[in-house]
């Protein structure tokens, strides 16, 4: 059990998966401006990240490795994602349209999301069971969620301010997330 805490500890704050590694950068500036989105796309990440490592997890340790096609690891595990954000982008589209419109191009761009392929392959490559993936990816996704909540609060408070001209958007937006960065390595001591 101290080992899950760990890996969930680890996952949320110390190996932030946008802020330590630096994976998922475009939708977390672009989404990044109104709660709402954010929370929305935060949602979504956490759904399709964990559904995605499950389902991949089980890829590998059962077609890919037995039949030596490690290889197709990348392709196959982008087309799980695909497919998955297909799914997602399909029930938003019926079930809550404004955040689907809200999202906008955003919500594909999760297929393309290097957070996303990077936690399946993190977990391959760091031997995880199956409960240990679901843990880690989990986390991960809810670690991206935090930070990217965060930096949305952030920059709402930004649109009230008065910044120079030369700073705003993605400019002042990148400089807050080097900073959060900054911020979540205090909780490496954690790990120890």
């Amino acid at each position: 059990m101290y080992e899950y805490l760990l890996l969930l500890i680890g996952a949320v704050f110390v190996n932030n998966i946008i802020l330590a590694r630096y994976l998922g950068n475009c939708p977390f500036l672009g989404v990044s401006t109104q709660l709402d989105t954010a929370t929305g796309m935060s949602a979504a990440v956490v759904f399709v990240t964990t559904l995605a490592s499950a389902v991949t997890w089980i890829l590998q340790t059962f077609l890919l490795t037995p039949f030596e096609l490690e290889y197709l690891r990348t392709i196959a595990f982008i087309l799980v994602i695909a497919t998955l954000v297909q799914l997602v982008e399909m029930f938003l589209q019926k079930s809550v349209p404004v955040l689907y419109k809200s999202l906008g191009i955003f919500l594909p761009l999760i297929t393309t999301n290097c957070a996303v392929l990077g936690v399946a392959v993190l977990s391959i490559q760091n031997e995880y069971s199956f409960v240990k993936t679901l843990v880690f990816a989990f986390a991960s996704s809810i670690g991206y969620g935090l930070a990217l909540i965060l930096l949305t609060g952030i920059r709402e408070r930004f649109a009230i301010a008065p910044i120079p001209v030369h700073l705003r958007g993605t400019s002042l937006g990148l400089v807050t997330a080097g900073i959060l960065a900054l911020a979540f390595m205090g909780f490496a001591g954690m790990a120890h």
